[in-house]
């Protein structure tokens, strides 16, 4: 009952902090940097270690550089993070701006749906709400439930904003089976590492074995949906443009893992473009390949026994 009191009263707080206008919130970002990098130092040791290990090749004082940049930008997303719950639709189309959609629309409008392929990069909460309103198609995106109720439920509300149809993970085949009839969009945050169980598939992802979710690819080889890259570019404190890039436009046609080896190389070049904009607070790299032991046979220790 405390917890969820908290709860409450937590979500109060920040629906009403909500209400003030970006640059009045920006300022308090800028307080919340400080208390975050130099004061409590949230996730300073992850930070660090995530990007020694993804950029071997640079000097301390690189690295130091780009954590900094990314506290600062961390800031001003918790901030515009709250400011989802009261953003009106004219002033998120003023701060998030699509580009190279031609192509997108025409698959919509001939009733075919797509792929989007999105990463925790900028940020990726108002450019998946504002998919909704800058294409003609439904918007699945698909996300993870939080462990909290009540903070689950206040994200749910915002991000179903402006005609976004928010789907479980666990929900996605059948949310795909029920809109098979209609032109839709289902958004994957593709870099999201997998379970340790889930763990099947590793490739070299940013100088380091990572496991990869398959989603993306099972769903679009099955499917042959076209695959497109929402490549987020950040032009200033908060402002996005978005690219819609195809990265497969016959998933069919493709070999297994082709797609996920294209989408995972994507991002990586786009984080080595402009690093400073990745969540390298997420712990993405805390569970490491298991190496297979291969069985010795009946007939293999024979020979080695020989041998010795």
């Amino acid at each position: 009952m405390i917890n969820k009191g908290l709860s409450k009263m937590g979500i109060f707080l920040l629906n009403m902090l909500s209400l003030f206008p970006l640059f009045i919130l920006y300022r308090l970002a800028d307080a919340f940097y400080v208390l975050i990098f130099y004061v409590f130092g949230y996730r300073r040791k992850v930070v660090k270690e995530n990007l020694v290990n993804a950029f071997p090749e640079k000097t301390t004082t690189e690295l130091y550089a780009i954590e900094k940049r990314f506290y600062k930008f961390l800031a001003s997303l918790f901030i515009e993070v709250i400011k989802m719950k009261s953003i009106s639709k004219k002033e998120l189309n003023k701060r998030v701006k699509f580009k190279n959609t031609d192509l997108v629309e025409a698959y919509l409008k001939n009733n075919e749906s797509v792929i989007f392929c999105s990463s925790h990069y900028g940020n990726y909460e108002w450019v998946c709400m504002a998919i909704g309103l800058n294409f003609s198609g439904k918007h699945y995106p698909i996300y993870k439930p939080l462990s909290s109720e009540a903070f689950d439920n206040w994200f749910l509300t915002m991000r179903s904003k402006f005609g976004n149809n928010m789907v479980s993970m666990r929900q996605t085949l059948r949310a795909i089976q029920a809109s098979k009839n209609e032109p839709t969009m289902f958004t994957f945050g593709s870099d999201q590492a997998p379970s340790k169980d889930e763990s099947n598939y590793w490739t070299m992802f940013l100088n380091q074995e990572s496991s990869i979710q398959l989603g993306v690819e099972k769903i679009a080889r099955k499917t042959n949906r076209p695959v497109f890259y929402l490549k987020i570019n950040h032009l200033k404190r908060g402002y996005y443009e978005v690219d819609c890039v195809p990265i497969c436009l016959n998933p069919a046609e493709t070999a297994e893992f082709e797609i996920t080896e294209m989408h995972t190389h994507f991002l990586e070049d786009m984080i080595k473009e402009a690093p400073a904009y990745w969540l390298w607070s997420h712990r993405r790299w805390k569970y490491k390949p298991v190496p297979k032991v291969s069985k010795v046979t009946a007939e293999d220790q024979i020979i080695m026994d020989t041998m010795a």
